[in-house]
């Protein structure tokens, strides 16, 4: 009798899912030794990666930098497949341009002067929480200091949300003199840089993909790297690579449509004694000897519910409170057309919003509260007549509730507030199509990307790259399981790479060549 290859199932095919596809396909003698599928609940592949078009334009509905371009194997496969040539236009920057025009809610243009010293401090401020040195004579350590005075729980509590405030003070400190001084009509030197500072906070709450950083880690930031070099986007589309990783396999390999219910492991007596079962919404089933999980954060936190269970048998302790400490949130673009009448053949400028506070009585009742912490509105390119909003948190999500009309009304008289007073438009801003992500609210993904909560560390990014079942001491009493029956990837499994798609990259590579050891293929 013929034995049974051993069969490898990969579930979701986003970069980390298909760079494990790739790996193990591609892998000499592959064939020989294991059948391999890729399935995804989805009807296209990517995952958080998703390049579309709006009106004509090109547009990133997920991911859309390279984060350091030096060593980055991201960039590397961009290069291979000419990612960064094209007839299109293209900004290369991803709207991340020196030259932004800074904004206040009733169309004062502030000075770059004034932007750049609270921008410099607040930029301080994040290096100093990235472990990248102290500034100003410590000002960094005399934050959490004091930091640590107030709370009595020492740095281990702090989050980012309350050492950015506290930061705050201290700039406030360094230019005591100053703060009653009048700047516009409404606006005190103190409250405007106190405006701009929370949208530099909001600018961290899209990158971090926090809705609030109160609950952001403080000692979480310095386990985040980046590859050196400038932060640059993909002309062909983020798209191009993750097709770039598919078109090496075989039809039919990817199954589209296969969303996965139940995940069953440990089994004993199973079709071919194969160890885990695999069942799809359509009522289908499939066995496998070893299955790699890419899904998101989100998903796995909903997967681990008691109304869900997802996992059979439930996930081990270790594995549970790790994806519960985790932070996981809610990153949204919203791409809008500008009306052709209202164009008036003047670009649209790279703008930064600056808003009155919550408390403030001088808030402008015009703008809806769900835009009032979005802080980036710019053209996809210069010249383009899309423009692209960001939303995070409770905002993102609302705006996912909201239908076309909405949005485009309430967008337009935000940005007609914001041009009032300025020289770029004659006219109030009307927009006139919309296009928006529901990543919060898509049941494939439940959300943008991860962060280390307060209360969560590295070691529970460890903790999520561990397979499944846990290696055991050796008894001769007890009967072993078959090894790396569950195996995961994805960048909520990256230490130090979390929420990037070359984080995600690297997992996909790390589980491939983690049973590719397994079969004692290759030299990994």
């Amino acid at each position: 009798m013929v034995s049974q290859k051993p069969k490898v199932v990969i579930i979701g095919a986003g970069i980390a899912g298909l760079t494990a596809g790739k790996k193990l396909y591609t892998t000499q003698n592959s064939n020989e030794l294991f059948e391999l599928c890729v399935v995804e609940g989805g009807n296209r592949i990517g995952g958080r990666i998703f390049t579309t078009e709006f009106c004509g334009d090109r547009v990133e509905m997920g991911a859309t930098w390279i984060h350091g371009i030096e060593g980055n194997p991201i960039y590397k496969i961009a290069q291979e497949i000419n990612g960064f040539e094209t007839d299109e236009p293209w900004d290369s920057m991803g709207g991340k341009v020196d030259k932004k025009v800074t904004i206040t809610e009733d169309g004062h243009e502030v000075h770059s002067s004034l932007v750049n010293s609270v921008s410099n401090f607040f930029s301080n401020l994040l290096e100093f929480s990235s472990d990248e040195g102290d500034f100003d004579g410590g000002v960094g350590r005399k934050i959490v200091e004091s930091l640590n005075l107030e709370e009595n729980g020492g740095v281990d509590k702090i989050s980012m949300g309350s050492y950015l405030r506290k930061g705050l003070e201290f700039y406030w400190g360094l230019k005591k003199d100053q703060e009653n001084v009048g700047i516009f009509e409404n606006w005190s030197r103190k409250a405007l840089e106190e405006g701009i500072f929370a949208m530099f906070e909001n600018i961290h709450r899209h990158y971090s993909s926090t809705g609030d950083l109160g609950t952001l880690d403080f000692n979480g930031e310095s386990e985040f790297c980046n590859f050196p070099g400038d932060e640059i986007t993909i002309a062909k589309g983020y798209s191009s690579v993750v097709e770039s990783l598919a078109s090496v396999l075989p039809s039919g390999l990817i199954q589209l449509g296969r969303k996965v219910s139940k995940i069953e492991w440990q089994l004993e007596n199973s079709d071919g004694n194969k160890p885990v079962k695999l069942h799809f919404s359509d009522g289908s089933v499939m066995y496998a000897d070893h299955v790699i999980v890419t899904v998101s954060l989100g998903v796995l936190k909903q997967g681990i519910r008691e109304d869900s269970s997802l996992f059979s048998p439930p996930l081990p302790k270790f594995k549970t409170e790790a994806i519960s400490r985790l932070g996981f949130g809610v990153v949204d673009k919203v791409f809008l057309q500008l009306s052709p009448t209202h164009h008036d053949g003047i670009n649209f400028p790279n703008m930064m919003m600056v808003f009155h506070q919550p408390g403030s009585k001088l808030k402008n009742p015009k703008i809806p509260l769900w835009i009032r912490r979005t802080t980036l509105t710019h053209p996809v390119y210069p010249e383009s007549r899309v423009v692209v909003s960001w939303f995070a948190g409770e905002e993102a999500m609302k705006v996912e509730t909201l239908d076309d009309e909405e949005i485009i009304e309430g967008v337009s008289t935000t940005m007609s507030q914001f041009i009032a007073n300025t020289k770029h438009f004659k006219n109030s801003i009307k927009f006139s199509k919309v296009l928006k992500c529901k990543w919060g609210t898509d049941p494939l993904f439940l959300g943008s990307y991860t962060h280390i909560a307060v209360g969560s560390s590295g070691d529970d990014l460890d903790a999520m790259a561990e397979p499944l079942p846990e290696e055991i001491s050796d008894d001769k009493n007890s009967k072993k399981s078959p090894r790396l029956q569950v195996l995961f990837a994805g960048e909520a499994t990256s230490r130090n790479y979390y929420s990037t798609t070359h984080g995600a990259y690297l997992t996909g590579l790390r589980e491939a060549n983690r049973l590719l050891e397994h079969f004692q293929c290759v030299d990994v």
